[in-house]
């Protein structure tokens, strides 16, 4: 399947800090090659990706600038979505007309989380499991 879309959940934004603490934290960050950080009291030297990633928040709060953190969330386009749940992208779009398969809209074109997905085809398992249980009665 191509990659979907991208959208930011979970978005958290921290104000710029104070010019001593950026002063601070710009010369404490001119020769930064590995990173420790102190968790209750236990030292954690963190991996390089964890290094690389604090290294770039920090960066930005001793340029004085406010910062923001989320998590990638991926988004499909209809015909992604179709395949994903196995049906044709005409019944996806009339599921999603529907307000079945909830949609998020980026300018004119629909965003499928692929979680909604998923709901709708669990959500269409059990009910078929339903139907044969009150068959087999």
């Amino acid at each position: 399947m191509a990659s979907g879309t991208s959208a930011l959940g979970n978005l958290r934004t921290f104000e710029a800090l104070d010019e001593k603490t950026t002063a601070r934290l710009r010369r404490a960050l001119e020769d930064s090659s590995d990173t420790t950080v102190f968790v209750n009291g236990t030292a954690l030297q963190l991996p390089m990706t964890a290094h690389e990633a604090l290294i770039e928040v920090l960066n930005r709060f001793a340029a004085g600038e406010t910062v923001s953190i989320g998590t990638p969330e991926l988004l499909l386009n209809t015909s992604q979505a179709a395949q994903m749940a196995g049906i044709s992208n005409t019944y996806l779009r009339k599921l999603a007309d529907a307000g079945v398969i909830p949609v998020e809209y980026r300018g004119t074109h629909r965003r499928i989380r692929p979680g909604a997905i998923q709901a709708w085809l669990d959500s269409r398992a059990s009910s078929q499991s339903v139907h044969v249980a009150d068959t087999e009665a």
